[in-house]
Order: C-alpha cells, then sequence, then structure tokens
C-alpha cells in the first residue's frame, strides 16, 4: 500500500474509531475510545526525520507494553513457545487484577504521550489499536467478575492439565523440573481460583445448575489412575512419563524425576483438585436454572457491553436476532435446493430427521472409526492446501496437524476448535476434533470443518497473522473474534467457489454449518436479552438445524456460559463478503480474489469497522494503478 494511501487510511481509521465512539454514546456502559482526529494536512509540517524518529519511539513502546503483558503471564508465555517463566502459573488474585488495571492505566498514559501527528501511517494506526485496546482492558474492568471462571467450556481445571499436555515442552531436564514445579505450584493456583468463585456468588454470579457436574467430572477424571489409585496412569503421570522418556538421561536422573513427578501428583495436585471440588459443590448448592446474563447486577448493560465488544459494531441485540431469523429463513431456501436435488420427498424438518438419524454418515465409535475420520479430515485439508494459490498470495510458514481431543476434557469441550503456532512456528497449530460422540461429527459436515479450522479458515488466518513483518506483536497476537470467528466461516464457503462440495450431501453440510452460525444470533440474544430458557434454546436449534440433539445442547449451554461470543461468526462473515461483493462492483474486471484476501489478512485483526477501510484502501489503489496503466 502506497504510503499516500496508507496516510489517507490512517485518517479513515481515526474518523472511523470516532464514530465508533460517538455511536456508543447512546449506550453509556459501553466504552469506546475517542480518537482525536488529526487533518490531514498536519504531517506536512512535520520533517520526515521527526516522523521516521517517533514512530520508532512508538513501535518500541507497543513492543515494550506487549512484552510486559507477557511477561505477567507464565501461562500465555508457553503458548507462545517462551520458557523462562515455565515453573510458574498466572496470579489470578484480586491484588493482580488491580495491579493490572494500575499498569493498563499507566500504559494508556504512556501511549497518549506519544505525538500522532509524528507518526507514520502504519504506525499510526497501530497507536489507534493501541490505545482501543487499553481504554476498553480500563473500561471494562467494572466487569471482570462478570465470567464463570470454571465452566465446560474452559477453566482453570481443565486448562492447567491441557497445557501441560500440550504447551509444556520438554527437551532438557530443567524441562522435567519445571513440570514438577508447576504441579506443586496447583494448591495456590486453585486457592486463588476458589476465591475467584466465591466473589462471584457473593455477587449473584453463579453459573446455573447444569455447569457444576461438567466441572467436577473433569476434575475427577484428572485425578484418577495411577499414582492417585491402582490402574492406568492418570493424564498428568501419562504425559510426563511419555515425555521425560524422550530424554537422554542416566537411570538415575531419569528415577528423580519420575520420583519427584509422582510425589507432587500426590501431595499437590491431588489435594489441590479435592479442594477446588469442595468448592465447586459449595456453590453447585446455591445455583438456580436461570440462564441469562439478563440474571446479573446490571446484566443487560453487561450484555450489551460484550456484543459491542464481540461483534466490533454497534448492533443492538435486538437487531442481532432479527439478522439471525432472517439468514435462517434464508439458508432453509437454500437447503430445499438441496433435498429436491438428493430426490427426498417431505418437509425440510423431515428431511432434518433423516440426516440426524442416517447411519450412513456416523463413522463407528471406535477407535478404528476415529482414525478415519482424523484421516479423512486431513485428506481434506491436504488437498484444499494443494488449491491455495487460486485463492492467495500470502500463505502460512507454520505447519499444521489434526488431532482429536484429549479424553480428559472430550466430555465438554466444544465440537472442534483450533490451537495456534508457536510465536516461533515450531510447534505447529492443531485443529481439534472432538470424537467423543460419532454422532455429533457426521461425515456430511467433514468438508466444512476441516476448512473452517484448518486451512483455508483458521490456520491461514492465525499463523499468517502470527507471521507478519513490519507490525507490532501486540496486533499480530492480538484477537478481535468477529474478524477471526468471521474468516473462519467465510471460509466454509470459499472452497465452493472453486468445485469443492461436489457431494450434494457434503454442501448441505456447508449450509448445515451455515444455519448453525444463525441460529446462534437467534439464541444467543434469545438467551441474555429475551429470557428464553435451556429448554426454549435447545428446541430451536433441534427444529431448525439438522444436527443431533446432543450437539444442540452443547451449544446452548457454551451460549449461556459465554454471552455473546457465539454471535461473531455470521456478522463477522456477512461483513467480510459484504466488502468482498463491494470490491467486486467497484473494481469489475480488476478484481483479483487472491489480492482481496491479501487486503484482509495482511494487517492482522482489527475492529469490523477497520478492516471496512482497509478494503476501501484496496479498492482505491487498484483502482489508480489500473488507471495509470
Amino acid at each position: 500500500m502506497s504510503d499516500l494511501k496508507m496516510k489517507h487510511l490512517a485518517l479513515a481509521v481515526t474518523l472511523a474509531l470516532s464514530a465508533a465512539a460517538c455511536s456508543d454514546a447512546k449506550n453509556p456502559d459501553a466504552t469506546a475510545p475517542v480518537a482525536e482526529s488529526q487533518t490531514a494536512t498536519t504531517d506536512q509540517a512535520v520533517s520526515q526525520a521527526e516522523i521516521q524518529a517517533e514512530s520508532e519511539k512508538a513501535n518500541k513502546l507497543f513492543e515494550d507494553i506487549f512484552m510486559e503483558n507477557v511477561m505477567r503471564s507464565p501461562m500465555y508465555q508457553s503458548y507462545l513457545g517462551i520458557k523462562q517463566d515455565q515453573d510458574k502459573w498466572d496470579d489470578i488474585s484480586e491484588q493482580r487484577a488491580e495491579e493490572d488495571l494500575a499498569l493498563q492505566k499507566e500504559q494508556l498514559a504512556r501511549v497518549m504521550e506519544i505525538d500522532e501527528a509524528k507518526l507514520n501511517d502504519q504506525t499510526k494506526v497501530s497507536w489507534l489499536l493501541m490505545k482501543q485496546n487499553l481504554e476498553q482492558e480500563i473500561a471494562d474492568f467494572k466487569w471482570r467478575h462478570y465470567n464463570y471462571p470454571v465452566n465446560q467450556m474452559f477453566g482453570m481445571h481443565s486448562s492447567v492439565a491441557s497445557l501441560l499436555i500440550n504447551q509444556h515442552r520438554i527437551s532438557e531436564v530443567a524441562d522435567a523440573e519445571a513440570y514438577v514445579a508447576r504441579l506443586n505450584g496447583l494448591p495456590e493456583l486453585f486457592a486463588q481460583l476458589s476465591e475467584n468463585l466465591k466473589i462471584r456468588a457473593e455477587k449473584g454470579i453463579i453459573a446455573p445448575k447444569f455447569v457444576y457436574p461438567y466441572v467436577i467430572s473433569d476434575s475427577q477424571n484428572i485425578i484418577s489412575g495411577a499414582p492417585f489409585e491402582d490402574g492406568e496412569p492418570s493424564v498428568f503421570l501419562d504425559d510426563f512419563t511419555k515425555k521425560v522418556d524422550n530424554l537422554d538421561i542416566d537411570e538415575n536422573q531419569y528415577n528423580a524425576l519420575m520420583s519427584a513427578a509422582e510425589q507432587a501428583l500426590v501431595e499437590s495436585v491431588k489435594p489441590a483438585y479435592e479442594n477446588l471440588i469442595s468448592t465447586v459443590e459449595d456453590i453447585a448448592a446455591q445455583a438456580d436454572t436461570k440462564d441469562g446474563a439478563w440474571k446479573f447486577p446490571d446484566g443487560e448493560a453487561f450484555y450489551n457491553n460484550a456484543l459491542q465488544r464481540t461483534t466490533t459494531t454497534d448492533l443492538t441485540a435486538e437487531e442481532i436476532h432479527e439478522i439471525g431469523l432472517s439468514e435462517v429463513a434464508r439458508i432453509h431456501d437454500e437447503m430445499r435446493v438441496i433435498m429436491e436435488k438428493v430426490g427426498f420427498e417431505g418437509t425440510l424438518q423431515e428431511f432434518f430427521v433423516h440426516m440426524r438419524n442416517n447411519q450412513d454418515f456416523i463413522y463407528p465409535d471406535t477407535a478404528e472409526g476415529r482414525q478415519r475420520y482424523l484421516d479423512e479430515a486431513t485428506a481434506l485439508i491436504d488437498t484444499m492446501r494443494e488449491r491455495l494459490d487460486e485463492l492467495f498470495i500470502t500463505k502460512p510458514k507454520a505447519d499444521m496437524i489434526v488431532k482429536a481431543v484429549e479424553p480428559f476434557r472430550e466430555k465438554s469441550a466444544g465440537k472442534a476448535f483450533y490451537q495456534q503456532p508457536s510465536m516461533d512456528g515450531t510447534r505447529p497449530g492443531v485443529y481439534y476434533a472432538n470424537l467423543y460422540d460419532m454422532a455429533s461429527m457426521p461425515t456430511y459436515q467433514m468438508e466444512a470443518l476441516a476448512y473452517h479450522e484448518g486451512i483455508p479458515g483458521h490456520h491461514m488466518q492465525i499463523a499468517i497473522q502470527q507471521e507478519l513483518e513490519g507490525i507490532p506483536s501486540f496486533r499480530k497476537f492480538g484477537r478481535f473474534t468477529a474478524y477471526s470467528e468471521g474468516w473462519g466461516l467465510y471460509t466454509e464457503f470459499l472452497p465452493k467457489e472453486i468445485g469443492f462440495y461436489e457431494d450434494p450431501y457434503s454442501d448441505f453440510g456447508r449450509l448445515a454449518m451455515e444455519l448453525w452460525r444463525a441460529v446462534r444470533l437467534v439464541v444467543d440474544t434469545g438467551i441474555h436479552a429475551k429470557k428464553w430458557t435451556r429448554e426454549e434454546g435447545i428446541d430451536f436449534y433441534v427444529t431448525n438445524t439438522p444436527n443431533a440433539e446432543a450437539d444442540a445442547k452443547k451449544m446452548v449451554e457454551r451460549h449461556i456460559v459465554m454471552p455473546s461470543q457465539a454471535t461473531a461468526y455470521k456478522i463477522g462473515m456477512l461483513k467480510i463478503l459484504e466488502l468482498r461483493e463491494k470490491a467486486k462492483t467497484q473494481l469489475g474486471d480488476a478484481f483479483d480474489i487472491r489480492e482481496f484476501h491479501d487486503a484482509v489478512l495482511q494487517n492482522g485483526p482489527v475492529p469490523l469497522n477497520i478492516l471496512e477501510q482497509f478494503i476501501d484502501e484496496y479498492i482505491s489503489e487498484t483502482l489508480a494503478e489500473n488507471q495509470a496503466m
């Protein structure tokens, strides 16, 4: 992008963020930054030397702030492949939360000391985004207890095991010793977690009753098996043993490490989980069956704020609900066309039942059936990988693999998800498929699911994001859910345009996946704004989609513990498609899908209104280049 175009973009981004702030004025609880506009002529009075110096100063500050935050989180360090504090867990105490707030205010003050008028245009965009991030973190401090720290989707009770198994690599003795230190650190971490749960309970922020059996079951699974009791090794002992077995060490060192690990498991891990389970049981006794965020103190304001943060728009709950209903109706019509193509006679709902109960689309609930699913999902991704040159200029360097969700968390984990590569790319990205209930993973949805989580979906977007050059780390590792999940859903549709989904049932599966995300808009707002019950949400899914009832139940339970999160997918996809159509209309024969995708991906994750500014610049620059030819 040319310097002149980038300058115009920076001004447009400034105005867009200001407009977003103005739109939020109608909701005083939803705070967005007000970026002071600079005139387009301001930079003319500033020398190039001054611009370079101030931009370098700003970018150093952005890196300093990013690393300050990384180094305060040993767990995030592990996700990034940094080993410095790999013997520690995060501090999740209330005192640390207050310290983090003070640090964010201090960081914002440092950001505001930067002279925006002296920044080059890419750095000005970074400055605006950093400012917005910090202002929102500070504004959202009042909502910090408005969540469920342990639930069936995530929480420290399961994430500590997931982190040790998947992120804590052991390549030398010091790594193994750090692993043991983390096992011994669980009592303190879980004591803080229990205190967090009690603080929320005192405020009336208690998860519904259905959540707690999942948490207790997952926790009990982790302390089952040897050395806690007779039988197969526990998940921790099995993981540690396999990793230490690969070390080139003598027998005495090996025995010492194994003995230290078993002692830590018995003396630290087991009591930590037992105490946590006791706390969870006490809070479960206080729980009710009310499902929506409306039940919280100031719950409506919290949910409105959550929707704005998730969608990066000012859409209201009612508007999102109506968009969902409209999309459900549109997709139903497209499904009826496929229903006729395959010769099914009956209503769409009857076709849903037929697809739901058709065992031809379900692989056996066996080790062989699960392996077949993983092999075929891998093959789909590999085939798609061969066609990437038709769709992309930039491609990720990091590899990706397909894995099943681990047994200790498969019962409660989501249907599928993606885990980013390490910062240096040595640990590949992972598409996790949850094969606990094979009936919930029908083969007609396999293709769309593989594209969403793998290639050209999250792996393309997140790995490319991490590998970008010329933008600060906080943008490379940042997250805007509507952007990333909108991209994932968009890339379920994208392969159809180059000839994939040849099987009409597979194409039906693609539509079923898109329909699922449209229903999310309806049910999320239904539960949290319209006071729908869990049962009403499940019924809406079962009536309007072909998915198994177990899918519907799990999805509604996800809505309940993650207010607003599931609205990101469809809102983001619709925006990307809108922007693509805008580019195609204005560019005509000059439109190149590969260049459009580069424009979407080459600046990392951004709010949707900022993404629109990037696409507008791509359109303007392409038009100018073609006129000059």
